[in-house]
């Protein structure tokens, strides 16, 4: 791969560089401009009715440190996702906002069981989802800037209804859903819990991915990879635990060798206490080491952020350069949940030339 660099990596540019997101939740990005009207619609009551104001709120409630309280705060987002209407317009407009951002192709991920409150039976979530994305998708190959989004179905962890999640994934994968995931507070509902259904996933062979070594350590990660069998690790941020002074323990020369995805998201694990800053989060030392590290957003709404801005942050504080942008990237969509020669095309035809349009070759 041909070094490139890019002349000038200030906000402009990097919006224009072509992104791969593969960890973004659906209820944590939406719009706040549309919790507030979905909420006045619904009579659900927010902190604020103020899009700023309730932005601002979203951000602050966040920055806990704190897993579970983290979690706590999609209690309004959800309240306006119980309906057709909430789910059509969330949907299409997460799609356009990622458009907007360069993202070229998505994974967005939910738990259909946390949306049945307004009626809606589990296939018509999912259904009524994917007709949103559908047209956001639509609209975004309209106006110039086209993304693909793939959908992944949560199961969440601390709940009993994984194994039904992982028949609706079955379901539709070929009506855009394309993988599997279990989310929820990590800590004290181990992987393993949920055995049946990731073995019914591989039997089906739907591929998924689980939230491990966030809030819980490594054996939250080696569940999930030696006895689930996932195939990529969501965050992973204490796989660091078995790295000293740049060795690699067992366990992270697995997931080095094997080329395992981390999905990684640093504003995220800033909020959440799973790392101390930008410039010494696992991201920049995993990358170096050579691990496939991804670079996500986690939730948009909530962590304030964009692809684009985590990519500064990075750049900023972290001193990564143009070639390390298109690395993570790279290995996004070489990770994606897609088949292989549209993985290739993707790198070749959209993100490389992408990149060769704001770069110049290195003196």
């Amino acid at each position: 791969m041909t070094a490139t660099r890019v002349e000038a990596l200030d906000d402009a540019t990097l919006r224009r560089l072509p992104k791969a997101v593969l960890h973004d939740h659906l209820d944590g990005g939406l719009r706040p401009a549309t919790v507030v009207e979905l909420a006045a619609t619904v009579g659900h009551t927010l902190p604020t009715t103020d899009p700023d104001a309730l932005a601002a709120w979203y951000y602050e409630a966040a920055n806990s440190g704190d897993l579970v309280r983290y979690i706590a705060t999609f209690e309004h987002t959800l309240a306006v996702m119980q309906t057709r209407e909430g789910l059509l317009r969330t949907a299409e407009e997460y799609v356009l906002d990622l458009a907007a951002d360069g993202v070229v192709y998505g994974e967005v991920r939910y738990a259909p069981e946390l949306m049945l409150r307004g009626g809606l039976t589990l296939p018509e979530v999912v259904e009524t989802v994917q007709e949103g994305l559908a047209a956001g998708m639509a609209k975004a190959a309209a106006a110039g800037t086209p993304v693909r989004v793939g959908t992944l179905l949560c199961g969440m962890r601390m709940f009993d209804r994984t194994r039904e999640i992982a028949d609706l994934t079955v379901a539709y994968r070929d009506a855009g859903v394309v993988g599997f995931d279990i989310a929820g507070a990590e800590d004290g509902f181990p992987p393993a819990d949920h055995l049946a259904a990731f073995e019914h996933l591989r039997r089906e062979s739907v591929p998924f991915t689980i939230h491990a070594g966030e809030a819980h350590g490594l054996p939250s990660i080696h569940q999930a990879l030696q006895v689930c069998g996932a195939q990529r690790i969501g965050h992973g941020v204490r796989i660091m635990d078995d790295i000293v002074n740049g060795k690699l323990g067992r366990l992270a020369g697995w997931v080095r060798d094997r080329r395992i995805a981390l999905e990684m998201c640093p504003t995220s694990n800033l909020q959440t206490g799973a790392a101390t800053s930008i410039a010494e989060h696992p991201i920049t030392v995993l990358k170096d080491l050579g691990f496939r590290v991804t670079l996500n957003t986690d939730n948009r709404l909530v962590s304030g952020t964009t692809l684009s801005r985590e990519m500064s942050l990075l750049v900023n504080e972290a001193g990564w350069t143009a070639d390390d942008l298109r690395t993570v990237t790279v290995n996004a969509v070489k990770s994606a949940f897609l088949p292989f020669d549209e993985r290739n095309a993707l790198i070749e035809d959209v993100v490389l030339p992408g990149y060769d349009r704001v770069s110049s070759p290195r003196a």
